[in-house]
């Protein structure tokens, strides 16, 4: 059972402002979890345990502050805050967030010292029995065909105009790869490109070459690749990716070279010379890893190359966690998962006739890339409220693009540009 909990709203940058929390479009945010005292007592002691030894501030509306110093969180209501830990582990500190019942002047201070320690903020005996209390990924986000569509749908599908605000003219929404730091806004569509090219390097993408782009985005990688002479075929599940990409390619004059197709990776047909897909097996899940994967290997032709582009985190953390329902999934990425490098090894090596050849690390980067992405979000919050997005969706993409940030801070989180490459024939 839940009880009605109306929450304050926060324009980063300015006061909590009361405001009701719209329970059609919020269920789980407009109402705390009815969490009886044992629970709550728990979670209590479970945060306390967490926070005791970290370099972090957390004061509470009673005057209690624990942690060792550094960035506050301000704890707005802990009744709450404890109710939806104990009733939702994770889920419910971000759901917290969202709701307004805790805050933090440096959020992505904060919760780069959450993911520093992620490993081992929640006890070793609680850790062993996550099987028991972590939630279940739900069966309606597994990434079977029709499944696959709904999830990216539910993030790429929101709006263009959303998008917009805050990504550069390029419209690309991946990592970018910059010359030093910090970078500025302006200095991003170069940055963007100079990733861009040193995949299509990768791929050896020039006069002629047959490429395939599992993953649009909103085109760019395609125009770029056009632009150097290969005939591109690129896929999507998204309507609003397709269409927008569709009239950037015609206004490029590259409709000869370009076919946008609304398409899963799974009924991609033909044989290509190269393909290049960007931050798109975060996407698949891992159940259909080996699906993918040996989707490559059936599209490329002998002798071609992949060049791919994934975000990835540490195998120990990915066994752990890949079965249960996360924050990230129920809001930002249904049915995602981030591989580990020695998943995809593995995946490549078990189920393809593909080598992987060369692998880039560049974390640091995407840190970058998404601080500015963050910036411009918070810079533009009246414009985001103009498009119809409310004050929890704020909070919610607020949240996500530092908590993202902080995962590559931490070095939680790292960026892969692969390559792999299939013997020709002899």
């Amino acid at each position: 059972m839940t009880t009605a909990h109306p929450r304050p709203t926060t324009r980063t940058g300015a006061a909590a402002v009361p405001a009701p929390v719209d329970a059609g479009r919020w269920p789980d945010v407009a109402a705390v979890p009815k969490a009886s005292r044992p629970v709550r007592t728990v979670a209590a002691a479970v945060v306390r345990h967490a926070l005791r030894g970290l370099p972090l501030r957390v004061r509470f509306p009673d005057g209690t502050v624990l942690g060792q110093g550094g960035p506050l969180i301000e704890v707005r209501d802990a009744d709450a805050f404890h109710a939806r830990i104990g009733t939702t582990g994770l889920i419910g500190f971000g759901e917290s967030y969202m709701a307004g019942e805790w805050d933090a002047p440096d959020l992505v201070g904060a919760l780069t010292v959450l993911a520093s320690h992620a490993a081992d903020l929640v006890p070793a005996p609680l850790q062993r029995l996550r099987r028991l209390w972590a939630l279940r990924q739900p069966a309606a986000q597994r990434n079977t065909r029709t499944g696959a569509r709904d999830n990216i749908s539910r993030h790429y599908d929101l709006s263009n105009d959303l998008f917009a605000l805050f990504l550069d003219d390029t419209l690309t929404y991946s990592s970018a790869v910059f010359r030093g730091f910090p970078a500025e806004h302006a200095l991003l569509p170069a940055a963007q490109h100079r990733k861009i090219d040193r995949l299509l390097d990768l791929a050896e993408v020039g006069e002629g070459t047959r490429l395939l782009e599992i993953g649009t985005g909103w085109g760019e990688l395609a125009l770029r690749a056009a632009a150097r002479g290969a005939h591109v075929t690129s896929l999507t599940l998204s309507r609003e990716q397709r269409d927008l990409a569709r009239r950037r390619v015609h206004q490029a004059g590259l409709a000869d070279r370009v076919a946008i197709e609304l398409c899963d990776y799974r009924e991609a047909e033909g044989t290509y010379d190269a393909i290049v897909s960007v931050e798109m097996i975060e996407a698949v899940g891992a159940e259909f890893w080996p699906v993918y994967f040996r989707t490559l290997d059936e599209r490329l032709a002998p002798g071609g190359r992949v060049a791919l582009q994934a975000i990835t985190m540490p195998h120990d953390r990915m066994l752990a966690s890949r079965d249960t329902h996360t924050w990230i999934q129920k809001y930002i990425f249904p049915g995602g998962l981030l591989p580990s490098v020695e998943a995809v090894d593995q995946t490549v090596r078990e189920h393809t006739r593909l080598a992987v050849t060369r692998r880039d690390a560049f974390g640091a980067h995407y840190a970058e890339t998404l601080r500015l992405w963050r910036e411009r979000f918070t810079e533009r919050a009246e414009d985001v409220e103009d498009l119809g997005f409310d004050h929890v969706f704020r909070r919610l993409w607020t949240f996500y693009l530092a908590y993202s940030e902080a995962g590559f801070r931490s070095g939680y989180l790292d960026v892969q540009q692969y390559l792999l490459t299939k013997e020709p024939t002899r």
